[in-house]
Parts: structure tokens; sequence; C-alpha cells
């Protein structure tokens, strides 16, 4: 059985929508994580170097401490180089986690109100 032509521009209209959601979710996921600037890639291969060289010596004269502190700045290296720390642009360009996200209610609201009149305009 064909759709009709209410029915078919309801099913576009929650494509459009469908759509137009899931690419500003993407762009808001996307953006939350900031991209490594040369300052934190030098640190972060720095680190991991002077890591490696305290595990090293750690372990060659036998004084675990040394070792252990090798391996947090090894650890604290990745990291930066792997997750490196959001930018403040970044952050106030797409919104910060001080406030909860606005709803977007619209969408589910129009699509409520045309189940209803979809209803209606069956009874008459």
């Amino acid at each position: 059985m064909p759709l009709s032509e209410q029915e078919q521009r309801l099913l576009d209209e929650m494509e459009r929508s469908l759509y137009h959601n899931d690419a500003d979710d993407v762009t808001t996921v996307g953006g939350r994580r900031g991209r490594a600037s040369g300052t934190a890639v030098l640190i972060g291969v720095l680190g991991l170097a002077v890591g490696v060289a305290l595990l090293v010596v750690g372990v060659m004269i036998r004084v675990p401490i040394i070792g252990v502190v090798g391996f947090v700045a090894m650890f604290a290296g990745a990291l930066l180089l792997i997750a490196p720390p959001r930018r403040l642009s970044s952050t106030s360009h797409h919104g910060s986690s001080a406030g909860p996200r606005p709803q977007r209610t619209s969408f589910m609201d129009s699509l409520g109100e045309r189940w209803e009149r979809r209803g209606e305009d069956n009874e008459r």
C-alpha cells in the first residue's frame, strides 16, 4: 500500500531532521577534543625520553623509586601525546561542560502534533 502525500512529506521531514541532528552530533562530539599543540608534543616526547632514561638508570643502580618515577614520567609523556589537553578556544566554541546542553524538542513536538492531526484527519 503506497504512502499518502501527507505521510510521504512527514517521512521526508523526519529524514531531513535525522540527517541534520546527526550532523550536529558529529560536529559536537568531534570538537570536544583539542588538537595537539607543538608544546604538548614536545613535552610528551621529552617526558617519554626522560622516563625511559630514569627507568633504565633505576634498574641499573637497583633503586626502585627512580624506576617508578621514570615509569610515571613515561606514562605522562605518552598521555600527552595520545590525548592532548583541551584548548580554551575549542571548549568555548562548542560549549563547555559548565552548563547542560540545550534540548531540542521541536522535532519531537512537531512529530507528536502531526501524529495527532493524522488521527483527526482519519476520523473525518
